[in-house]
């Protein structure tokens, strides 16, 4: 790949890539990790790409695949707990908080589907055709998803 091709793809894509592997590790340091590495392997994709939302949706799928292959890694084994983690992205709005904190509580499936498709803006079938999974199987979890997360936030906000 041509160095300006490949520097204005990082400039583009680097927040949405970081964006997902945070929704996956819940670790920046991880999601740094994720980004360079995903970088590294669009530096030396020899292939070219027929279009830009054909580079950002291959960007989106070896993102999702480098997050899956280092949540496997047996190093992932000596993980640390949420609780022992140094802080949380810095946000404008108490409420933007709280709610990152109820998301990042979900299972992994279901927060990957939350922001692909509000963050990403995917649509369903779009979502599916990346995670390879049926339309069906992706609603069904965004809806699991939004109905946890509307019990947690109702038990954070009662209990305020």
């Amino acid at each position: 790949m041509e160095k300006e091709t490949f520097l204005a793809a990082v400039e583009r894509h680097q927040d949405m890539v970081y964006r997902i592997a945070l929704h996956h590790f819940a670790s920046p340091q991880d999601a740094e990790d994720t980004v360079q590495e995903v970088f590294l392997r669009l530096y030396t994709w020899e292939k070219p790409f027929d279009s830009p939302e054909h580079l950002r949706r291959w960007l989106i799928r070896v993102t999702v695949n480098v997050c899956r292959d280092a949540l496997r890694s047996p190093w992932r084994k000596r993980r640390i707990s949420l609780e022992e983690l140094p802080a949380e992205p810095a946000f404008e709005q108490p409420e933007q908080a709280e709610l990152y904190r109820e998301v990042m509580k979900l299972p992994e499936k279901y927060r990957t589907v939350l922001d692909l498709f509000y963050y990403e803006e995917l649509s369903v079938r779009e979502i599916g055709e990346l995670l390879h999974v049926r339309q069906s199987t992706v609603t069904t979890r965004l809806l699991r998803a939004r109905k946890l997360l509307k019990t947690q936030l109702t038990e954070v906000w009662q209990n305020v």
